[in-house]
């Protein structure tokens, strides 16, 4: 992860994944990512607890950069940039 400010940076696409349990939001991060171009942002909602850990684990995996997570009402954001 970086120091970056996540509430400043620019999204590129955004996958709501607010309501659905896991393994929903991973869902929506893989087909989010597959809708942003190589160095873009994608935002993923998330209200489901394990997905604070699932998104980064598979981010990694597969190669993409986690820059973090910011805590919104009632939900999480999580902000990755596409590597590949």
């Amino acid at each position: 992860m970086s120091d970056l400010d996540l509430s400043s940076i620019q999204i590129a696409n955004t996958s709501d994944a607010r309501g659905s349990a896991c393994p929903g939001p991973l869902l929506e991060a893989k087909k989010g990512i597959g809708k942003v171009k190589v160095g873009e942002v994608l935002e993923i909602y998330s209200n489901d607890s394990g997905t604070r850990t699932d998104i980064p684990a598979w981010a990694g995996k597969v190669g993409h950069e986690y820059l973090g997570m910011v805590a919104a009402e009632g939900y999480d954001k999580h902000f990755i940039r596409r590597k590949k």
